[in-house]
């Protein structure tokens, strides 16, 4: 084996430790989409002798819906993306330069009794000509609820949550975050997945049927810009 090809394997063999301990599988109980508790409120004294009390919410004119730290909203995922890109490039160019043979004392000179001039003529062409065209079509149904993680100055909510499904090969996790507006909640405390403002959806899965329809870190780097081929 050559002294290249062992420097190639060699460089072939660190990229894919080190993209294998890189990569980590998602897996439940991610302490970022964990539940948000709120925090338990002190004991108060209840006052007797009235039918209002401060420690209690009695909505009479308004749905409960979801304001506080801990509270769960239902997002429902109605997204649907479609994405077409199409370019066609031309170009073409021609050059041609021509030098006729000098004219000296009156006449046409060329060498060996006109045999030979000094006639010379150059041209070029060159011609480029591309096409590429793209499209890509996604949806995503379902619901999953998360939990107020926060709730920011202006009454906007931070939800985040995740869900996970076990299945006979694998598991298949839901994961979603961003923040929301108290008005984009409906009276059964559900809000759309396009109400989230910075939203980060995640949908995907692990288990022998997802390391079936994904490459391996050989063939992953093959397919890279990394590779120079």
């Amino acid at each position: 084996m050559s002294r290249y090809s062992l420097i190639v394997l060699s460089l072939l063999l660190i990229t894919g430790l080190v993209g294998c301990a890189s990569f980590t599988p998602p897996a439940p109980d991610d302490p970022y989409f964990a539940p948000k508790i709120p925090d338990v409120p002190k004991h108060q004294r209840v006052s007797n002798g009235s039918l209002f009390s401060t420690n209690s919410q009695m909505l009479l004119y308004e749905d409960r819906k979801a304001n506080q730290v801990g509270d769960i909203i239902t997002v429902i995922l109605t997204e649907v993306t479609d994405a077409s890109k199409q370019a066609d490039t031309e170009t073409k160019k021609e050059s041609d330069v021509s030098l006729p043979n000098p004219i000296i004392g009156g006449r046409n000179y060329t060498f060996n009794s006109g045999q030979s001039s000094f006639e010379m003529d150059i041209g070029m062409e060159s011609e480029f000509k591309g096409e590429a065209e793209s499209k890509q079509s996604n949806k995503l149904n379902g619901t999953i609820s998360v939990t107020v993680q926060n709730v920011l100055p202006n009454g906007n909510l931070i939800v985040r949550g995740e869900k996970w499904i076990t299945l006979n090969q694998g598991d298949e996790f839901i994961r979603v975050s961003g923040i929301i507006r108290p008005q984009d909640i409906t009276s059964d405390n559900t809000a759309p997945s396009s109400r989230l403002a910075n939203a980060r959806i995640q949908y995907s899965g692990t288990g022998a049927v997802a390391d079936a329809n994904s490459h391996g870190w050989l063939a992953r780097f093959f397919n890279s810009s990394w590779w120079p081929f």
